[in-house]
């Protein structure tokens, strides 16, 4: 990894993080629908507790994350690379490279799916609000976030996966 120290602070070049060791944390039958995501955890490497930062690339027919919407936690993206589409709950939307979308806490579900040929890439952010849960329209599951700070799945009825 390439670093670089300024003024006390530590830059890297963000292609040279290395990639989260599994796609997703989701159970499965949702896993294996996030095959053709890799995500960058900057965020992490700089130690940031506050909010997390990631670098994500969607190979073609890759999907971001399930259609979903967090109930504390607002997020936000940015298009780098690729034209991705924006789905939602009402609409489908093409974006491209200088695009972004924000997505406040409590708002319409979300996700982004590559429909190309190409690769996306795409920076996103989120904050790390404690009590945060995930709901997923389509699908039956639930999520909350543990004291531990790691993601709980279970069914929508509450039995666990």
């Amino acid at each position: 990894m390439t670093e670089k120290r300024t003024s006390g602070m530590i830059a890297v070049r963000a292609a040279d993080v290395a990639p989260r060791d599994k796609p997703s944390n989701y159970p499965e039958p949702f896993f294996s629908r996030m095959k053709g995501r890799v995500k960058r955890q900057l965020g992490d490497v700089f130690g940031l507790n506050n909010f997390g930062v990631n670098l994500t690339r969607l190979a073609p027919g890759g999907e971001s994350a399930l259609l979903h919407r967090h109930s504390r936690q607002d997020e936000f993206i940015y298009i780098l690379e690729g034209k991705p589409t924006l789905v939602t709950e009402a609409v489908e939307i093409t974006l491209e490279p200088g695009f972004c979308a924000g997505f406040p806490a409590k708002g319409e579900a979300h996700q982004l799916v590559n429909r190309t040929d190409e690769d996306i890439v795409y920076l996103e952010v989120g904050d790390r609000t404690p009590g945060d849960e995930g709901s997923y329209p389509k699908d039956d599951l639930k999520a909350a976030l543990g004291s531990d700070g790691q993601w709980q799945f279970t069914h929508k009825d509450g039995r666990p996966y």
